[in-house]
């Protein structure tokens, strides 16, 4: 299955890594950029479907990128700023962009956002994981497992998504908190135990079900198909 592209075009670090783990654990293909003068390069070589466009860079505007990448892409952007000005709001849907994002904002919301404007650009496969006979969709929010829906909550899905993407590999607690919340917690082993557990039910995992979901005892799960 071929994911949806996203370009993430961010100068802080620290917000950079967060998000483009977040949407990669949400089945997302994701190319970085720190700089406007990176971000052309990637534009011509990944050709994204959506690009999430930080206002202020340390090398332009980024509405005044906007207008360049309107000359080479029709894809969706969405503006992240600290600036919500109305003034600002106008100027950077005047200049090409779909939508705009005031920080700090909530990744579950951004996420929703992206999936909101790829599903009018007609990209239908955002955010979908397949794992045989395993689908996590996370622009219906919904799972099915042999065609039957798994009555799941939004942690849940986030969560099963995060383990599918990566099934078969050690994912640490931090890791696997910051994939499906988005953040990072000292109290991350807890609440994913909580959302294991239940998950461990709504698969059937303990009852010779498709997959299983270990704990190794490092602070590790590892999710993997066990019939075929």
């Amino acid at each position: 299955m071929q994911k949806a592209k996203l370009l993430m075009i961010e100068d802080d670090a620290d917000v950079l890594n967060i998000n483009c783990e977040y949407f990669r654990g949400k089945g997302y293909e994701v190319v970085c950029s720190p700089t406007l003068e990176k971000a052309r390069f990637l534009l011509e070589e990944h050709r994204p479907d959506l690009i999430l466009l930080d206002v202020m860079m340390p090398d332009g505007s980024g509405f005044e990128f906007c207008s360049e990448l309107r000359l080479k892409t029709n894809a969706p952007i969405i503006f992240l700023t600290c600036r919500d000005e109305n003034e600002s709001i106008v100027k950077g849907l005047l200049k090409g962009g779909d939508d705009y994002v005031t920080k700090p904002y909530d990744l579950n919301v951004l996420s929703a956002r992206v999936a909101a404007q790829l599903r009018r650009a007609g990209v239908m496969n955002a955010g979908r994981i397949e794992l045989f006979p395993l689908t996590v969709d996370f622009l219906s929010g919904e799972a099915t497992l042999d065609g039957e829906l798994i009555p799941l909550t939004q942690k849940e899905l986030q969560l099963l998504g995060c383990f599918a993407l990566f099934a078969g590999q050690r994912l640490s607690y931090d890791e696997i908190y910051r994939r499906a919340w988005g953040g990072s917690s000292h109290g991350a082993a807890r609440i994913i135990a909580v959302h294991v557990a239940n998950l461990r039910k709504k698969l059937k995992i303990d009852d010779s079900g498709w997959f299983e979901l270990s704990n190794s005892g490092k602070q590790e799960y590892v999710f993997s198909k066990v019939r075929y």
